[in-house]
């Protein structure tokens, strides 16, 4: 698997941010480890979970699983909130608005014999914020620090 990486840690803000590009495709292992390095241990299987699903979806449904088409994640770390931004290179339209199951207001499961799939159910229960943005074929996921996980400053 061929991907590439860049980030950068920024001591004096306390702040890390980078980016990883890579061909689409369902072997994300190493990707998700990756993305995943900095974020607590108690944290790390919710967190992977979400961006599990959210990286599946953008290689599937964005990219057609096409591997001329990449996705890229830029993510930014702080010590009160964790982002990412996930971008594929699909052409399909995405409402997230006419999804059944957009709000994480929601008291159950989708039902699963809709045409809707579970996606942005999980990702609304896991993150603190979901956002996204059709124009640039982003989705964009924040998850706040809990007090009791947050690292020291640098």
């Amino acid at each position: 698997m061929v991907f590439s990486v860049m980030a950068l840690p920024m001591p004096s803000t306390g702040r890390c941010q980078g980016t990883v590009s890579f061909a689409s495709t369902l072997y994300l292992c190493p990707i998700l480890d990756l993305l995943l390095a900095e974020i607590p241990a108690s944290l790390q299987p919710e967190i992977r979970l979400g961006l599990q699903e959210a990286l599946v979806n953008a290689a599937t449904h964005g990219n057609q699983l096409d591997p001329g088409k990449t996705i890229t994640v830029e993510f930014s770390f702080s010590k009160d909130i964790y982002w990412w931004t996930i971008s594929d290179r699909g052409d399909r339209p995405f409402d997230p608005e006419a999804c059944c199951c957009a709000s994480a207001d929601e008291d159950s499961l989708p039902d699963d014999t809709s045409e809707c799939g579970r996606g942005l159910y999980i990702l609304n229960q896991i993150f603190d914020r979901v956002e996204w943005t059709p124009q640039k074929r982003q989705l964009r996921l924040g998850k706040l620090v809990p007090r009791s996980v947050r690292r020291p400053k640098f």
